[in-house]
C-alpha cells in the first residue's frame, strides 16, 4: 500500500472539502491505461484499502492495485502555482 504523508492527507480532505458534499465519498487513486496515477470521486468498495484522516475516508486504493503501490509515498510539494500531489519512490 502507498504510504500516505501527513500533509498530503491533509490536502486529499481539503480537496474533498471543496469539491464533494457526500460525506461518504473519498478519492480514488487509479491508473489509466498507460499507467499514469490519478485520483477520482468514488465511494469505498468492499475490499478497499482505505486512508482515514479527521474521521474523513480521504483515500481509497483497490486492493489489488494497492499491492503494486508498496514503497511509493503520496506527499505534497510546492510549486509556483501551489501545494501539488506528488507520488515519490522510497529509496
Amino acid at each position: 500500500m502507498i504510504d500516505v504523508t501527513e500533509r498530503a492527507k491533509q490536502k486529499l480532505k481539503q480537496i474533498l472539502s471543496e469539491k464533494i458534499d457526500d460525506p461518504v465519498a473519498g478519492l480514488r487513486l487509479n491508473a489509466n491505461d498507460k499507467g499514469e496515477l490519478g485520483l477520482s470521486i468514488d465511494i469505498e468498495t468492499p475490499n478497499d484499502q482505505v486512508v482515514e484522516y479527521e474521521g474523513s475516508k480521504v483515500l481509497l486504493v483497490e486492493e489489488k492495485m494497492a499491492a503494486s503501490l508498496e514503497g511509493l509515498t503520496l506527499d505534497v510539494v510546492d510549486t509556483s502555482e501551489g501545494p501539488a500531489l506528488t507520488i515519490t519512490q522510497v529509496t
